[in-house]
């Protein structure tokens, strides 16, 4: 189950890092956020996965 989610917060990092890209590209602040915010999430979710916290 573990690998499941850790490859869930992987294509999440890399969803995220491509909206800020996109975002920066069209100067869309709105994209940029959501992409930090994705990214500051799924960092924070994996963390709490490998640390074992529920």
């Amino acid at each position: 189950m573990k690998y499941i989610l850790t490859v869930a917060t992987v294509l999440v990092v890399a969803l995220g890092v491509a909206g800020i890209v996109l975002g920066e590209a069209d100067d869309s602040p709105g994209l940029q956020l959501l992409g930090v915010v994705l990214v500051l999430g799924a960092v924070a979710f994996g963390i709490r996965t490998l640390r074992g916290g529920s």
